[in-house]
């Protein structure tokens, strides 16, 4: 053997040892990222996936004082630029109510929404807009849709919240097309998508969507109880006359954060088309549930660690007003404990939250989660 040749063999060996180490790092992190991204959240639910979630997750239909067809909170979006530096996008959010939830969804960019609210009706009314987005390709053909009114030609995809509601505010309502929409809602929600509606669910979809085509851009808190009763699946109380603040669903797509931005989800085309695809692919699930309840929030907690999700933000409204007047805010703490959270993952309130004074719907606020949850975290082990 020559003196040389020894040296080189080396060389060789360590080259090949290398090269197998550096296969078997990249192959553990491939397969680490593979696994990482197979449990991210899901960039699409089947329809039988998304009707189980809502379907099976749901409680018993509950009640309020309201039907609470649109929001009456006119600093929700104040708490927004605070949000985006500590919460982040790709999470699962979570809320109640109606539309006010777009708009902090169209801010914080989730990648799949939940929707808990103790009345089936509001269900119907997120079952009601899931149809409306897939129908509609722009913000100016939703905001047509909406509100039953003809398409205003003059709108681009450049308009403002603000020129968009001042011109269908001037547009009156049109019965034909209100009939021609509801047919069309109804025939996405059974047709394309085979959800199994009950005829209590077509019933709070019509009451829901005759609202809004009635008092079109003006509707405000109180318009819907005003001189109509609802169907029994939609759990409002009736009789509750507060609540109005001078909001209309108007003033509340043409409102900005405090800064002079305007956030709504009708404030610009990205907001609408991010809304659009999360409801085309089924991403935005409407749950029956009572915050004191003992299973819509597990539920969703359990969902949301099957897919190795964290939950970004968890809108309350002034729930929790309710809760400690009731002397159950410690059964949704217990529930809410369960939930996937980080540092963070952020309550949004209207109003202070359970040791503000007041109450109220006005000022809103933000709370670290596990910070607020603290108290319950043994309690639920």
């Amino acid at each position: 053997m020559k003196p040389d040749t020894l040296p080189v063999k080396r060389h060789h060996l360590f080259f090949v040892a290398a090269i197998l180490i550096v296969g078997v790092i990249s192959y553990v992190r491939l397969d680490s990222l593979a696994r990482v991204m197979a449990a991210s959240p899901p960039a699409q639910l089947t329809d039988q996936q998304f009707w189980s979630l809502s379907r099976d997750s749901s409680e018993e239909d509950g009640y309020f004082r309201s039907d609470n067809l649109l929001s009456n909170e006119t600093s929700f979006q104040y708490v927004i630029p605070e949000l985006l530096k500590t919460t982040k996008p790709g999470r699962v959010y979570l809320g109640v109510g109606p539309e006010q939830n777009f708009t902090y969804i169209a801010a914080l960019k989730p990648a799949m929404a939940i929707i808990i609210d103790i009345r089936h009706g509001n269900l119907d009314v997120h079952l009601m807009y899931k149809a409306l987005f897939e129908l509609s390709k722009d913000r100016s053909e939703f905001v047509s849709r909406l509100f039953s009114r003809k398409r205003v030609s003059s709108l681009t995809a450049k308009s403002t919240a603000s020129e968009i509601f001042l011109a269908y505010a001037a547009a009156e309502g049109n019965k034909e097309i209100y009939e021609e929409n509801l047919k069309a809602i109804e025939d996405v929600l059974t047709k394309k998508h085979g959800f199994p509606l009950t005829s209590g669910d077509l019933d709070g979809i019509r009451w829901a969507y005759s609202n809004y085509y009635q008092f079109g851009p003006s509707i405000n808190y109180n318009s819907s109880l005003s001189s109509n009763i609802p169907p029994a699946i939609v759990g409002a109380t009736g009789g509750y006359r507060g609540g109005y603040n001078g909001v209309t669903y108007a003033s509340l797509m043409m409102a900005d954060d405090g800064r002079g931005e305007h956030r709504s989800y009708l404030a610009n085309e990205e907001n609408f088309a991010f809304l659009k695809d999360l409801e085309t692919h089924n991403l935005v699930v409407p749950i029956v549930g009572d915050f004191a309840g003992d299973k819509a929030i597990r539920a969703a907690a359990r969902y949301i660690k099957s897919i190795d999700g964290m939950v970004s933000a968890f809108y309350l409204s002034n729930v929790e007003q309710f809760l400690v007047q009731e002397g159950k805010w410690n059964v949704f703490c217990s529930s809410a404990i369960t939930l996937p959270l980080d540092e963070t993952s952020y309550f949004i309130r209207s109003g202070q939250g359970r040791n503000g004074f007041g109450f109220g719907v006005q000022n809103s606020s933000t709370a670290n989660m596990i910070r607020e949850l603290a108290p319950c975290r043994e309690v639920s082990k």
